[in-house]
């Protein structure tokens, strides 16, 4: 894992109980970059949201990494996404596609209490992120 994913999440790990972990996820949310409302455009939607989640898959050719931002209408899946985003950006394609994001979610505790439509979120997010890396390594 990245050390800023360990960073973001040590928070989350100590914390016993559901309601300090969402807690704690909703304060991440809140670290997230706002994205400019000039980018919150339509193609920028990740499908399979029930929230609105705006996001862009970048390739630093330097750094051989993707970048991703991203931006939500909520603010628990804001602070999913910024958990996300800290799990994938700086990794190099190849990475990308091994990380699995389930799992680390599932480390933390966080998926038996995700909604279903939650779930699903987080899933298209995380497709979408390895689609992109997935087209770098061709």
């Amino acid at each position: 894992m990245t050390n800023t994913f360990n960073q973001v999440t040590d928070s989350i790990k100590n914390a016993s109980t559901w309601q300090q972990k969402y807690r704690e996820i909703m304060l991440l949310g809140k670290t997230l970059p706002l994205l400019p409302d000039e980018l919150k455009i339509d193609d920028a939607l990740v499908p399979g949201c029930e929230s609105k989640v705006w996001m862009f898959v970048e390739f630093d050719l330097t750094e051989n990494a993707l970048v991703v931002i991203g931006d939500s209408d909520t603010r628990i899946v804001k602070g999913l996404l910024a958990l996300i985003l800290a799990l994938y950006n700086g990794l190099t394609p190849e990475q990308v596609i091994k990380v699995d994001a389930y799992e680390e979610f599932e480390k933390l505790g966080l998926i038996s209490h995700l909604s279903p439509s939650r779930g699903n979120g987080v899933k298209a997010i995380v497709e979408k992120i390895k689609i992109m890396a997935q087209q770098k390594t061709l």
